[in-house]
């Protein structure tokens, strides 16, 4: 069978005090009231079972992932006990899917990004998935055509397009995949034409994934199969708390995708965004005639231009004046301001907090 597993464990500090180790990003109502995740998940619903849409998050993030989608059942959300990064979360989800259903196949989406219009990722998905069951050996990936030489994205050179009877979309050989370049590089790689941005979604057979582990990260090996037996058994939880955080903590791109052969991509020609800082904002929510992007139920700005200022209580009315460059991102118990070209610090200010027992604002 098909399944969608949803990757949305990540915390996105960088959108703090909107973002707490208990509350991540994919769950802040940003877009238009709604969720990353609720986004994602609707997304999925066009081209997989519902029963079929599996959720990974981090085991303290539960209770508010069943807030964002309260029809989740349970038993389709798998709670990851320590942080070990995509390529162990991807692992445990491959393990715990090949353990009923041996041909299962998988697409891994994020939780955090925003798509428009969503058309083109679920066809894309389709095409994915119809792929991969004719070829169960290949590994299938999803780049962005690149609108700018972007140097915080990673990328996927892509050659050799082939046509699939069964699908709409062209499907690429992937030939190489690049880190963050420079601004030279970045230029050269748009100006090619062979390079996307790396989306970090991919779709292959359960099984045929976690031989790419087995082979390119052996210590991983025996914490899953001890994962896997003691899979929809009552050791189930006390095992995968036990050695689950044995798993190696690395991305799934520097573990597997950079070194495997049978890589392919789908080029994605749409709006990607991956909503993982403030100035993201930026091309999510239409800004007022002095360039201000503001999230909030009630506001009042005199002489402010180029900021934004953001909160989720609709009841809290932010009032500025004179203000140019700034970030103002307000909660009930923290408020960050910030100057824009400043907000990368911000996880030196969460370091600061640690230091000086202020865990309870983390």
């Amino acid at each position: 069978m098909n399944y969608a597993v949803v990757m949305a464990g990540g915390s996105g500090k960088r959108l703090w005090p909107l973002s707490r180790q208990k509350r991540p990003k994919q769950v802040l109502r940003l877009l238009e009231g709604q969720t990353c995740l609720r986004h994602c998940f609707d997304r999925l619903l066009k081209v997989f079972d519902p029963r079929n849409i599996i959720v990974m998050t981090n085991a303290s993030y539960m209770d508010i992932i069943r807030e964002s989608l309260p029809e989740l059942p349970t038993s389709n959300m798998i709670a990851e006990p320590a942080v070990r990064d995509t390529a162990s979360a991807i692992a445990l989800a491959a393990a715990a899917l090949a353990k009923t259903d041996p041909n299962a196949t998988m697409a891994v989406v994020t939780a955090d990004q925003v798509i428009k219009p969503a058309e083109v990722l679920q066809q894309a998905l389709s095409d994915a998935v119809a792929f991969v069951n004719k070829n169960p050996d290949a590994m299938l990936t999803f780049g962005i055509k690149p609108t700018f030489p972007s140097t915080q994205l990673g990328y996927i050179k892509c050659d050799q397009p082939q046509t699939c009877t069964e699908c709409t979309n062209t499907i690429y050989t992937v030939e190489a995949y690049k880190e963050k370049p420079d601004s030279q590089t970045a230029q050269e790689y748009l100006e090619s034409g062979k390079f996307l941005w790396n989306s970090g979604m991919f779709v292959w057979k359960a099984k045929t994934i976690l031989q790419h582990i087995e082979k390119f990260l052996p210590d991983a090996v025996e914490p899953l199969q001890k994962i896997q037996a003691a899979w929809n058994t009552p050791d189930q939880r006390r095992v995968l708390w036990e050695y689950f955080p044995k798993l190696p903590k690395i991305s799934i791109d520097f573990a597997v995708m950079e070194k495997a052969e049978k890589v392919y991509a789908i080029k994605l020609d749409c709006h990607w965004l991956d909503m993982g800082s403030f100035s993201a904002l930026a091309d999510i929510v239409t800004s007022d005639q002095n360039n201000n992007i503001v999230v909030a139920g009630s506001s009042e700005l005199l002489d402010c231009k180029n900021n934004i200022i953001i909160t989720e209580d609709k009841d809290h009315l932010i009032a500025a004046i004179g203000l140019e460059n700034i970030v103002v991102a307000h909660t009930s118990d923290a408020t960050l301001i910030c100057n824009i070209d400043q907000a990368h610090r911000i996880k030196e200010i969460l370091e600061l907090l640690d230091k000086h027992g202020g865990q309870k604002y983390l």
